[in-house]
């Protein structure tokens, strides 16, 4: 969470002065943020329930293996929701009144962020945490 909100905030501050709309830290920069940041639990607690599920039913094979079956059954799903939400988020953007449009912005960049950290980096710390756990499932 803290790595998609760093992400949308370093964002903001690197095209401040670049894009033609307003970035300013406002109330609604920080819905976005609080927005992303739920976006982002709701995405991770989804890939983190099949990791769980597949840990459950895959006890003989390695911890990596069963971690990449359970990312391989829950990209497609995760990929739709994300795409879906982005196309939403983008028509909004250029159809949307230029007081919405720093709103939507963060929402775009933390959407995509957040997707990428729930799929590839909370379940690449996951395999981490588990390499050492149990000596017979290690690959």
């Amino acid at each position: 969470m803290l790595h998609d909100a760093l992400v949308v905030l370093g964002l903001y501050s690197l095209l401040y002065k670049v894009m033609p709309f307003s970035l300013e830290i406002d109330e609604a920069f920080i819905a976005a943020i609080l927005t992303v940041i739920g976006y982002s639990i709701n995405d991770t607690v989804v890939v983190f329930d099949r990791i769980r599920e597949y840990l459950r039913d895959h006890k003989r094979e390695p911890y990596v293996v069963v971690i990449n079956k359970a990312i391989n059954s829950t990209l497609g799903r995760t990929m739709n929701t994300s795409l879906t939400t982005l196309l939403v988020l983008l028509v909004i953007f250029l159809f949307g009144g230029v007081s919405i449009k720093g709103f939507v912005f963060a929402l775009l960049i933390g959407i995509g962020v957040g997707t990428y950290s729930s799929v590839f980096v909370a379940s690449s710390i996951v395999a981490d945490l588990l390499k050492g756990k149990d000596p017979a499932r290690t690959a």
